[in-house]
């Protein structure tokens, strides 16, 4: 399995040697093509990361944990998910981090560590994705793009935890 994307290349390249394509130009061209695109992107995607981080430094999360562990124990949620809840929308590396982090203190196939692996493949990284394509095209008005995403979100963090609850505890 770990051969496929250099297997891929390789086919790729046969391809373009048989069209009599001109590879390196063609790349370069792709890559010139893109510049106007990325300028468009980074600030859009520098502003999400430094706000994910001030969040995630800044001890937010636990804070929040901690005033909302009452609720959440009603709910039936652990509280130890929040962090991986409120990072997934906003960014996918953060929320693997905060997965490895369960994985470590409570194992990956505890009760706890398969729920957030539910979670986390039954979720997106909402915003992330709304300011990577919608900033790329230059679209200022999401209209009804951000709650209905947030809603789905929810309906599938709600089916995860349902699922899990009922095949893992």
């Amino acid at each position: 399995m770990s051969s496929v994307v250099p297997i891929g290349i390789v086919l790729l390249l046969c391809y373009a040697v048989f069209k009599r394509v001109r590879i390196f130009s063609a790349f370069l061209s792709g890559a010139e093509n893109a510049l106007p695109m990325l300028k468009k992107l980074l600030p859009c995607l520098a502003g999400m990361l430094s706000a994910i981080a001030v969040l995630r430094d800044s001890g937010v999360l636990e804070w929040m944990t901690a005033r909302l562990s009452l609720l959440l124990a009603r709910l039936g949620i652990d509280a130890r998910l929040l962090p991986l809840l409120l990072l997934r929308p906003l960014s996918g590396s953060a929320a693997v981090a905060v997965l490895a982090d369960l994985f470590i203190q409570y194992g990956p196939d505890s009760p706890l560590g398969l729920t957030a692996s539910v979670l986390l493949g039954a979720s997106e990284t909402l915003f992330y994705a709304l300011a990577l394509y919608f900033g790329s095209v230059g679209i200022k008005k999401t209209r009804f793009t951000v709650p209905l995403a947030l809603l789905a979100t929810l309906v599938s963090v709600a089916a995860g935890l349902f699922f899990s609850g009922l095949f893992f505890e």
